[in-house]
C-alpha cells in the first residue's frame, strides 16, 4: 500500500480543526472521513476499514483514550495518531501505553501532522525506498532533514524546510500564499500572507546560487516548483 492510497479517519469535536486536518490530508492524496464524537468514531471503525485514525483526546462523549481501548479490545489494529491539548508526560504515557502510535500537541502545524501520518504509515507498511523527495537536481531526505542541490548540502530552518517539502511533494503545481500558510504554519495562525514572500526569498537565496531558479512566481496566483522552459 502506498501512502496516497490510505484511508484516514479524522476525529475532532471542533469542526474547524477537523476540516483543516482533513483538507490538508486530502491535498496529499489521502481518502479522508471526518467524525466529531467517540460514538461516531466507534460506529465508523466497525463498518469501514481505515488505515489510520487521527484522534482528538478530548471528545464530548467518550474520550480518545477510551475510544482507543475499545478499538483495540475489538481486535482492530489500526494505527492511532492522537491530537491533544494535554502536554503532561503522564498524558503522553497514557496514550502510548494503550496502543497509540504517536501524538501531536495543540496548537500544531498541519505540516507536522502530515509528516507524522507519513511516518506512521511507513512504519506500518515499510518499503525499501529511501525517504527522499527529488526534483531536477534538488534532493530532500525527509527523515534526516537534509537537503542537497547538485550534491551540495543546503542548511535550512525548520520553516524553510517545510515550505520546500510542500513544493517537492507538489512539483509543477501552483500553490497560493494561503495554501502555503495553511500547510506550513499552525491551523490557528492569523499572520499576514506576506510572510510567505519573505520565506520564498530565503529559499531562493539558498538554492538559486547552486543552479537555475526552480521556484517560479506566477503573478497574482502564487508560486510553483518547476524548471525554466
Amino acid at each position: 500500500m502506498s501512502d496516497s492510497s490510505a484511508r484516514i479517519l479524522v476525529v475532532d469535536d471542533e469542526p474547524s480543526i477537523a476540516e483543516s486536518v482533513a483538507m490538508t490530508l486530502r491535498y496529499q492524496g489521502f481518502e479522508v472521513t471526518i467524525a466529531h464524537t467517540g460514538e461516531d468514531t466507534l460506529a465508523l471503525m466497525s463498518e469501514y476499514p481505515f488505515d489510520l485514525l487521527v484522534l482528538d483526546v478530548m471528545l464530548p462523549d467518550i474520550d480518545g483514550l477510551e475510544v482507543t481501548r475499545r478499538i483495540r479490545g475489538g481486535g482492530i489494529d489500526v494505527p492511532v495518531l492522537f491530537l491533544t491539548a494535554k502536554s503532561a508526560v503522564s498524558d503522553r504515557v497514557a496514550g502510548l501505553s494503550i496502543g497509540a502510535d504517536d501524538y501531536v500537541t495543540k496548537p500544531f502545524s498541519l505540516v507536522e501532522v502530515v509528516a507524522r501520518v507519513h511516518a506512521i504509515l511507513r512504519r506500518r507498511h515499510p518499503t525499501h525506498e529511501e525517504p527522499t523527495l527529488r526534483f531536477a537536481d534538488l534532493v530532500m531526505n525527509e527523515e534526516s532533514h537534509e537537503v542537497w542541490r547538485g550534491g551540495t548540502p543546503i542548511k535550512l530552518t525548520a520553516t524553510e524546510f517545510n515550505i520546500l517539502r510542500l513544493f517537492l511533494r507538489n512539483p509543477r503545481k501552483v500553490l497560493s500564499k494561503n495554501q502555503i500558510m495553511d500547510h506550513v504554519w499552525r491551523y490557528d495562525f492569523g499572520g499576514n500572507p506576506a510572510i510567505v514572500e519573505t520565506y520564498i526569498g530565503y529559499l531562493r537565496k539558498k538554492t538559486n546560487g547552486l543552479g537555475p531558479p526552480l521556484i517560479q512566481t506566477i503573478r497574482l496566483v502564487g508560486y510553483v516548483l518547476r524548471e525554466n522552459p
